[in-house]
């Protein structure tokens, strides 16, 4: 996220709020306690203060990138030149499915047309959202979370966007 960005939402831009939390020693503090200092003490809206929070453990070296609370996250994107309902199809269908991606997956919850919540066959959760952007033409975002290590986001990265671009061919 930009300087601008930030600066439009919380008043103060990155190095001012890496001075404010350097100052108050927040490399020694957790991260709830971090993001309980910006919201009280600095009025940093919720969401917001989990942004800077984030940010600068990963600045300082206190957080791996693509960490969460559960372990890693990694996400993926592709538009396609379809009806949202023949996307939606693809990955609800286990017969279509299995053209494009081979994992043994456990669907948890679906909402047609809308998302997708999926717990793989390694036990890490995958959140499936669908997007329409015209009559034929739709968006699917990805994401993967519960990832053991950055290697893991890193092979997943990778196995998302091959299994994308084979459902970008059968389409």
């Amino acid at each position: 996220m930009s300087d601008a960005a930030i600066k439009a939402k919380t008043g103060k831009d990155w190095h001012q709020w890496f001075a404010i939390l350097d100052k108050e020693a927040a490399k020694k503090m957790s991260h709830k306690e971090i993001a309980e200092y910006l919201y009280e003490k600095r009025g940093v809206p919720g969401w917001w203060s989990q942004m800077v929070t984030v940010t600068y453990e990963q600045e300082r070296g206190l957080r791996d990138r693509h960490k969460k609370a559960d372990g890693y996250a990694v996400s993926a994107s592709k538009t396609f030149e379809v009806p949202i309902r023949v996307l939606y199809e693809y990955w609800i269908d286990d017969k279509l499915r299995s053209k494009w991606l081979k994992d043994g997956i456990a669907i948890r919850k679906a909402t047609a047309n809308k998302s997708i919540r999926i717990t793989w066959s390694d036990d890490t959760h995958v959140d499936v959202y669908f997007y329409e952007k015209g009559v034929s033409k739709c968006q699917v975002a990805v994401q993967q979370t519960k990832l053991a290590s950055s290697a893991q986001v890193e092979r997943n990265r990778a196995r998302w966007k091959t299994a994308l671009d084979r459902l970008t061919r059968i389409l």
